[in-house]
């Protein structure tokens, strides 16, 4: 089983790291970690793009976070499934001198003993630069397995042919570089991508399936065994969402097929009761969804030691 770092015997962890950065547990069967990638400074209006900023503001007031930016967390999975160990989304890589405190994943896979040539599947959620920027940072490629299997969906991989940004809201050069780095990224991995359509099960109690929403072949990753539950949501639900599951993130390319995503997902979660880890959430990330009335509340796990 992965193990559970704690500061006071943190194998391997990095003197200059003062707290945890990765998080195991089991779902079942399945051995789970949850490993930050660091955190994304982003303009605080992205995360509303179609309330009024007052509204916004108000929110981020009342969870005493700054009004211009914020630091988005940003967050990967690994699974242990029978003789596979699966990545979930790669995180940003440190190829980007604009985010310096992201694209540590693969520093971290290797401090928790996850060797990089130990990964027999990778699934990518969706293909923005922050989910798989770090299959393209130095020396990543040459370490994975020749025969390393990357689960994508066939919507998202012909989503950035030619994709569209007409309902984004995002800083300026941001399309530009996701579409040059979606571009990069298949053109490195063609030969090893495993390419799906609705649902696709990569692993004993591992299964991928699409969303769409966030990106045209946005994806989620959900993990079942032993009567256990938990979904990696990528990029369909972001903090603010909880209470106002109908506010547009920028980043979304179909902003209203978003929200009804988000409120799906969130209703599919509180009905089942199963664990929630999603990439944009504070680290572990590891909580349970309520309903609450016409919203829902996030409800963090109690860490493990």
């Amino acid at each position: 089983m992965f193990s559970v770092d704690t500061p006071s015997r943190a194998a391997g962890q990095s003197a200059s790291e003062l707290v945890p950065s990765r998080y195991a547990l089991q779902v079942g069967e399945i051995d789970v970690l949850v490993v930050s990638d660091g955190v994304l400074p982003l303009p605080a209006a992205t995360m509303a793009t179609n309330v009024d900023p007052a509204e916004l503001a108000d929110w981020l007031q009342r969870n005493f976070l700054p009004p211009d930016m914020f630091d988005w967390p940003l967050n990967v999975l690994v699974a242990r499934s029978g003789e596979q160990t699966i990545l979930v989304d790669a995180g940003l890589g440190s190829q980007f001198s604009g985010f310096p405190r992201a694209g540590q994943f693969p520093r971290r896979l290797e401090d928790a003993g996850i060797p990089l040539e130990s990964v027999t599947d990778v699934i990518i959620t969706h293909m923005h630069m922050d989910h798989v920027g770090g299959l393209l940072a130095a020396g990543v490629q040459e370490r994975l397995r020749p025969d390393v299997r990357i689960h994508v969906a066939k919507a998202e991989v012909d989503f950035w042919t030619q994709p569209d940004f007409t309902r984004t809201d995002m800083p300026k050069p941001v399309p530009n570089v996701l579409r040059s780095t979606a571009n990069s990224f298949v053109e490195a991995y063609r030969q090893n991508l495993c390419i799906f359509t609705d649902r696709h099960e990569v692993a004993p109690g591992v299964v991928v399936r699409l969303t769409g929403g966030h990106t045209e072949g946005h994806s989620v990753v959900d993990l079942e065994s032993g009567g256990e539950r938990l979904m990696f949501a990528g990029d369909a639900m972001f903090p603010v969402g909880f209470e106002n599951p109908d506010w547009h993130n920028g980043f979304e390319h179909d902003p209203v097929v978003s929200a009804r995503v988000r409120r799906g997902l969130f209703q599919e979660l509180a009905d089942n009761g199963g664990l929630l880890v999603a990439a944009h959430l504070p680290f572990p990330s590891i909580g349970r969804v309520a309903a609450d009335g016409e919203a829902f509340r996030y409800v963090p796990i109690m860490w493990d030691f």
